[in-house]
């Protein structure tokens, strides 16, 4: 990752370890790094300093990512903002993807996926993405936004009144549509690009 200027990135995470990993990555490839301890400290910076990239995690003691993204995008409405999540947090994260986020990097965080989703934010910027294609039937809709909730396929059997294979089948065929292939994959295309509406019950 070279440029002719640095790139400045904002970094909160309230972890020590997560800061000093992720500060050592991105300085070492070309990019200039402040990291935070916590979200309104950010925002302070934020008030009288702009970025290049915010990238923050999503649960954190006091104001939270989706918060932090919240206000930062009042401030400057077209800076890029990636957020980082655990398997857990998948239906905050995909809040703050439908808030402005543009994308999530998953925890624990790995090297090369970090340096990946930041070349990528800085190149994208504030692009717009398209409309998911209506390429969904109703029922599976309703089950797509079961998942985007977090629920397990057991459980969305069990809300649907339907059989576990019958879920897979449907969540088998989502996936398929959606050009993903696991869960991770299948929140990121959906909530960065906007997430549909989902239909009323028959």
């Amino acid at each position: 990752m070279t440029n002719s200027v640095k790139r400045h990135i904002f970094f909160v995470d309230d972890e020590p370890g997560i800061r000093r990993a992720a500060h050592g990555t991105l300085n070492q490839n070309g990019l200039k790094v402040s990291c935070f301890a916590r979200a309104a400290d950010c925002l302070k910076k934020l008030r009288s300093q702009t970025c290049d990239l915010l990238i923050t995690d999503v649960r954190m003691p006091g104001m939270d990512g989706l918060e932090l993204l919240t206000e930062a995008k009042r401030i400057f409405p077209s800076l890029p903002v990636l957020v980082i999540s655990g398997y857990g947090d998948i239906p905050m994260a995909v809040k703050a993807l439908k808030a402005g986020a543009l994308d999530f990097i998953e925890k624990p965080l790995d090297r090369s996926s970090l340096l990946s989703a930041v070349e990528s934010a800085l190149e994208q910027g504030s692009q717009t993405h398209p409309v998911l294609a209506e390429a969904l039937t109703k029922t599976e809709t309703k089950v797509l936004h079961l998942l985007l909730d977090g629920k397990r396929t057991k459980k969305i059997a069990k809300l649907r009144h339907r059989s576990v294979r019958t879920i897979e089948d449907q969540r088998s065929n989502i996936m398929h549509k959606l050009g993903v292939d696991n869960l991770v994959d299948l929140v990121k295309r959906v909530a960065v690009v906007r997430v549909i509406d989902p239909p009323e019950d028959e």
